[in-house]
């Protein structure tokens, strides 16, 4: 099958075709779309989500010694503070549903998921939209050493790997609170080494992420004080990270941790590693070393700005050739459903409770993908099998049997679907049974539950 770059590039680097807008032409045009991925009007910062959480515990205190009216009050609050991470998928559906080419938001999703966070508890809902909007949708059309300097020390990286609880073993803190069991936490220093940048297996050892750790000491968030670097618990002196010397006399400070990254980001490791992973959800599960040294070669080259990477990806024959080799994750899915069947940003935007739940958070959880919830560090895996099994499925077949009259109404023609959504990528056998169907909801749902449209 010969397919001209437009419509491949859509369905495998985008969320798919839309009758709303037409493909990019080219690479430029797909490189040019990354600028509209940046923060939107509707961004929430990290001084929006303390006051969030200021006001959350001061309501949570009144009600516990208060009356009834403080109680109605808090658990209002509660519940719109529980809606968050359902209003954050809201707008990330909306963003990803208008964008025309589509690729500036798969990077979005590729990179918040590459420096994975979560919330424990509701209480850092607003923070962990922020982090998307602070330390990942600036830099996704930059420079990977800024993102990851970003992403790394950002508060609800320092909440979710619990950094705050850090204290250099002698540190000013820790010699005032001996028997307070105060000690280094080294869980972001080894995943900033091991799934951030270098990757497992790079030649680094435990002493380099001990020597890290001690490094990041200091790094705070507090939702009274914000981001800070407190001396008082940083581990004194320098510290030499894979062979590099941060620091000095003294307690250390955050341009020596800013330095440290930015090194580890230009290590050759980094670029192989990253890269490599880039290739693994925009290509195939097992991308070609061909493909990925290419990759590499020009992150070296140019000092991970990633634009230059995304087009040697862009551009490489393996782009063209691996069609269907990725089984869309269950978000991509719904995006790619609702810009198939001409679902607008603002359609989605005009969701509200209880349907919004419904119709979107309650359908990832059924097909395996609990909205910011992923199941580890290392975000939600990437391999087919993880996505393919029999329960899952089932609930995306339900998903394309339901959803799409919920959102529409009135269904498209099956006929004129499969080549919206398909663009004459479609298999013989799915062009012969979707005009077959016996109703228009059965020939949708047997497009968008199709091989052809679950794998990009």
């Amino acid at each position: 099958m010969t397919l001209d770059f437009p419509r491949i590039a859509a369905i495998r680097l985008g969320y798919g075709l839309s009758p709303l807008a037409p493909p990019a032409e080219d690479a430029d045009a797909l490189l040019a779309g990354i600028g509209a991925s940046g923060p939107d009007t509707d961004a929430v910062s990290t001084a929006m989500a303390q006051k969030q959480t200021g006001r959350h515990i001061e309501l949570r205190k009144a009600m516990e010694n208060g009356t009834e009216a403080a109680k109605k009050e808090f658990q209002a609050y509660n519940l719109e503070n529980s809606r968050l991470q359902i209003r954050d998928l809201q707008r990330r559906l909306a963003r990803a549903v208008d964008d025309p080419a589509g690729f500036g938001e798969r990077l979005v999703q590729f990179w918040a998921d590459h420096f994975t966070t979560r919330t424990v508890d509701g209480t850092h809902n607003a923070l962990a939209m922020a982090y998307v909007d602070e330390a990942i949708r600036p830099h996704v059309g930059g420079r990977f050493e800024d993102m990851f300097v970003a992403a790394d020390t950002h508060p609800m990286m320092l909440v979710y790997l619990n950094q705050n609880s850090s204290r250099g073993p002698n540190s000013v803190a820790a010699k005032r609170q001996k028997g307070k069991r105060l000690g280094l936490n080294e869980n972001l220093a080894r995943e900033a080494m091991e799934l951030h940048s270098l990757g497992v297996g790079a030649p680094y050892t435990q002493k380099d992420v001990r020597q890290l750790a001690e490094l990041l000491t200091g790094l705070s968030y507090s939702h009274k004080d914000g981001f800070s670097y407190r001396p008082q618990i940083a581990e004194p002196g320098a510290e030499i990270v894979l062979g590099r010397r941060y620091g000095g006399p003294g307690d250390g400070n955050l341009r020596d941790i800013r330095a440290a990254f930015r090194d580890i980001a230009r290590r050759p490791e980094t670029a192989q590693f990253v890269s490599r992973k880039l290739a693994v959800h925009f290509i195939s599960d097992s991308p070609s070393p061909e493909l990925v040294d290419a990759m590499a070669a020009t992150w070296r080259e140019t000092g991970g700005n990633l634009p230059d990477v995304y087009r040697v990806m862009i551009n490489h024959p393996e782009m063209a050739s691996n069609l269907r080799q990725k089984v869309r994750q269950p978000f991509d899915l719904m995006v790619a459903g609702m810009r198939a069947l001409g679902v607008s940003g603002q359609q989605v935007r005009n969701l509200d409770f209880p349907q919004l739940p419904a119709w979107t958070t309650r359908q990832l959880m059924m097909m395996g993908q609990s909205w910011g919830r992923p199941p580890g560090p290392d975000g939600w895996p990437e391999g087919a099998e993880a996505w393919i099994e029999p329960q899952l499925l089932a609930a995306r077949i339900t998903w394309a049997m339901k959803i799409p009259r919920a959102l529409l109404g009135k269904l498209p023609d099956p006929r004129e679907l499969i080549e919206t959504a398909l663009g004459g990528t479609q298999s013989e056998q799915l062009a012969w049974a979707v005009p077959k169907a016996e109703s228009q909801a059965e020939g949708v749902a047997l497009i968008l539950a199709s091989n052809d449209f679950n794998r990009r």
